[in-house]
């Protein structure tokens, strides 16, 4: 909600367009009348636009007017869905059986359109086996080569080994 709004004696144009609440338009007046109108109401005078020629005033409570504006940003943050990141766990020596139920899953979330965090833990020992590691992150993208697009390379934080898998975007086929 970064938006700043001239308001009143603050708007510096000499003319301006002025808006009623509902949104109805009043006409083009100079900007001493505009406020004196809006004063007569008992409200605020907004700039709107400031781009436009000349710029648009809105005759409303600045602070009717900001919950609004922040109504309309919550809505417009509702159609959004971003796809959530999930994680799955790995160890480097996984059995198979393991590791096919684990992409199951993975298969699933990149369905939703979710993206999907791998990691895989090193414990004691299994540090001098980094290799093992590298290979179930090859074996997975592999498998989910068609569904899956990798972000990065596979990279090792502290002891564990990162890789982010994100959907594929269904290729759309044009029929003529």
């Amino acid at each position: 909600m970064g938006n700043y709004y001239r308001i009143n004696q603050y708007i510096q144009a000499k003319e301006v367009r002025v808006v009623d609440e509902t949104g109805r338009q009043v006409g083009v007046m100079p900007i001493f009348n505009a406020i004196q109108k809006a004063r007569e109401v008992g409200v605020d005078l907004i700039e709107v636009a400031p781009n436009a020629k000349p710029p648009v005033c809105k005759i409303i409570d600045f602070k009717k007017f900001k919950y609004l504006e922040a109504k309309k940003e919550r809505e417009e943050k509702k159609g959004q869905k971003g796809g959530e990141l999930k994680e799955v766990r790995f160890t480097p020596f996984i059995a198979q059986n393991d590791l096919n139920i684990r992409i199951k899953k993975i298969k699933g979330f990149l369905a939703d359109g979710d993206k999907v965090k791998i990691r895989i833990r090193f414990t004691g020992r299994e540090m001098t086996k980094k290799d093992f590691g590298y290979k179930i992150v090859n074996q997975i993208t592999q498998t989910l080569e068609g569904e899956a697009s990798q972000e990065g390379e596979p990279k090792f934080q502290g002891r564990e080994l990162f890789l982010i898998l994100s959907p594929k975007k269904p290729s759309v086929k044009k029929v003529e």
